[in-house]
């Protein structure tokens, strides 16, 4: 008795675990590649914040398990842009605007970066970091570092809502906008 006991012991905290961590995802929301992205662009256009992360970034999971699957902030990412996952170590080309992106090998052959990735930071590296685009992708800014819900929302609406015309971030988090 006391070995089929365990057993299910163990079968029903992986059950409990894996419904008590997924997404509580709210109707429509959902995580864009960039050619999907792009393409939804063409017919109607919108903002994208591309999520550019690694699979080792514990900021990035902690990012994903928290502000990402707030309900305010997946209403609002699905309201106002097209939400990407970008993978900065991916090694699949992306084909944009004419151009082949690729993965970039390090010099000493032990990790690398896509190059697209490398393009949106400005060639800078630090994971996660959100890349805002307008609807012609052009950057309107480059956000390093984690953050919780209540920032990401004010960030979010700092791009939609085009304060970026009339003021700087700086002075817009503060409320000085």
């Amino acid at each position: 008795m006391r070995k089929i006991a365990l057993p299910a012991l163990v079968l029903a905290a992986i059950a409990f675990s894996t419904f008590s961590f997924r997404n509580p995802d709210p109707e429509g929301f959902k995580w864009y590649t960039w050619e999907e992205a792009v393409e939804l662009n063409k017919t109607n256009p919108k903002k994208i914040v591309v999520d550019v992360f690694t699979n080792w970034c514990g900021w990035c999971k902690k990012m994903d398990k928290g502000a990402f699957i707030d309900p305010a902030v997946m209403a609002y990412l699905s309201a106002n842009f097209y939400p990407v996952k970008l993978n900065a170590e991916q090694r699949e080309e992306i084909k944009f605007s004419d151009e082949t992106f690729g993965f970039i090998p390090n010099d000493n052959g032990r990790g690398g970066v896509h190059s697209l990735a490398y393009a949106l930071m400005d060639g800078r590296s630090g994971y996660p970091t959100l890349v805002y685009l307008n609807e012609k992708y052009e950057r309107i800014m480059i956000s390093p570092g984690f953050k919780e819900a209540p920032d990401l929302l004010k960030e979010l609406r700092f791009a939609a809502e085009e304060f970026y015309n009339k003021t700087t971030w700086e002075k817009y988090k503060e409320g000085k906008e």
